[in-house]
């Protein structure tokens, strides 16, 4: 199983790197990200979460395992549901975050299939919070600046703790 990483890691800032090809490493790779996904009692890892920069997803939103590389957001909804997030990698933090209801993502599947998933509702939230980790984003990027303020001693305790 492998370590999530927490807020301020600096794997967490930054861009990850596209997949260049499906092979032995990756699917060890997927595997046990699902295992620690599972382990925290998540619905979604993204690989920055557990110190690699590579941009791959699991999720399981209550219907199975599904896993995804080099996703991208190919469609949005004008309209948007805002919902309190929280993330394995800023325990304790919830935030509240306006998304976009319904998106299409590009990717790859575990099986190397160019895929297009078209998701609203929950699995939207959780594509959209994923890919945000692939991109350097946190859940306390979205946060208004009220928020921000009541976040900081928060923040300042996991910087401690690292």
């Amino acid at each position: 199983m492998l370590t999530i990483v927490k807020y301020p890691e600096s794997v967490l800032r930054e861009k990850a790197v596209p997949v260049e090809k499906m092979d032995k490493k990756l699917d060890v790779l997927i595997n046990d990200m699902a295992d620690s996904m599972y382990e925290n009692d998540g619905v979604g890892l993204a690989a920055p979460q557990v110190g690699i920069s590579k941009q791959v997803i699991v999720l399981d939103i209550g219907h199975g395992l599904r896993s995804l590389y080099n996703p991208e957001i190919i469609e949005k909804s004008d309209e948007e549901e805002s919902m309190e997030e929280g993330c394995l990698s800023l325990p304790e933090i919830l935030v509240h975050v306006s998304r976009p209801s319904r998106i299409v993502v590009r990717g790859r599947n575990e099986y190397d299939k160019l895929v297009q998933v078209e998701a609203e509702g929950l699995l939207a939230r959780v594509l959209q919070h994923e890919i945000d980790h692939l991109n350097g984003l946190l859940i306390v990027d979205f946060a208004s600046s009220v928020a921000r303020s009541f976040l900081k001693s928060k923040l300042k305790k996991l910087e401690k703790n690292l």
